[in-house]
């Protein structure tokens, strides 16, 4: 069994697939083996999965960006909802919206005022175009009312180096997945602003949700799944869902997960199907009303 992920190690997916990986291989008695693909915009590991025999042996664990890209790329060697079957959902956790301690910005209230004075001049980076940390950025500057530039990562570029570069200083902002932030934020090299979720994070209790901020009813929260290449059959998909879903009622597992920031998912495997539909959906609506230009 081979599970592939797009963002390279120490990454939210990675990080998932690693967790579940022993509890699949317990319950089929085979190794279960984790493979980072990053690069081409945390694209290439999809395009691999798409290209895999359907049966059930390579799946594809990815973040929210699986379903967001449907909306915003068309370009892709791939067809981001009609080659794939989604399996099952993970998790879903907040993001946390950074600034690095270089841009001198310490709050929402300071980063929408330094984007209001300069106009399309702040920086704002992410792991690639309709992927979950820029779609995030989007929603969240139409709802302040800013504008600021995106700068899409570097070929090759993991989500660290994302990070790095917010760090840094070659960006002003961004968000990331708490886990990847906290050593930065706790060594004070970036500023932990809002959580994107209704509800706080245990990993950062202290930092309010940016609904606390006044952006009413702003939730955006990173997910996690797992898809098996279209053409899988319907049996093996059955199983695959069920089985990582027992993987999941693990309590070790369970307590593993809520210790880092995750709330386990609980869908069956139509209910996820119709999910990720749902969420490239609300993607779309987000990408127009930014007038974001599709490539």
């Amino acid at each position: 069994m081979r599970v592939i992920e797009p963002f390279g190690a120490g990454g939210g997916p990675d990080l998932m697939a690693r967790a579940v990986s022993p509890r699949l291989s317990e319950l089929w008695g085979q190794p279960v083996t984790v493979e980072n693909h990053p690069g081409a915009g945390s694209t290439a590991a999809p395009a691999l999965v798409a290209k895999s025999p359907p049966d059930g042996y390579t799946l594809l664990v990815n973040t929210s960006a699986q379903a967001y890209s449907a909306a915003l790329l068309k370009n892709l060697p791939y067809d981001p909802l009609k080659d794939f079957v989604p399996v099952a959902p993970l998790t879903s956790q907040p993001y946390v919206l950074v600034a690095g301690k270089l841009a001198g910005i310490t709050t929402v209230g300071e980063l929408v005022a330094a984007a209001k004075a300069k106009p399309a001049e702040l920086k704002f980076g992410s792991t690639g175009l309709g992927t979950g940390t820029h779609l995030g950025l989007v929603k969240f500057n139409l709802q302040a009312g800013i504008e600021a530039v995106h700068v899409p990562p570097r070929p090759g570029d993991a989500i660290t180096d994302v990070i790095a570069d917010a760090v840094a200083g070659r960006t002003t902002y961004m968000m990331a997945p708490i886990q990847l932030a906290l050593a930065d934020i706790r060594a004070g090299s970036l500023r932990a602003l809002r959580v994107t979720t209704k509800k706080r994070s245990s990993l950062l209790p202290d930092v309010p949700t940016i609904a606390e901020t006044g952006i009413a009813g702003f939730d955006y929260p990173i997910w996690y799944g797992v898809w098996a290449p279209a053409g899988t059959p319907a049996g093996v998909v059955d199983k695959l869902a069920k089985d990582i879903a027992r993987a999941l009622a693990t309590p070790d597992l369970r307590d593993w997960l809520v210790k880092h920031g995750g709330d386990p998912m609980s869908m069956t495997q139509p209910e996820f199907a119709r999910f990720v539909v749902s969420e490239s959906e609300n993607a779309a609506r987000i990408a127009k009303a930014a007038g974001i230009k599709l490539p």
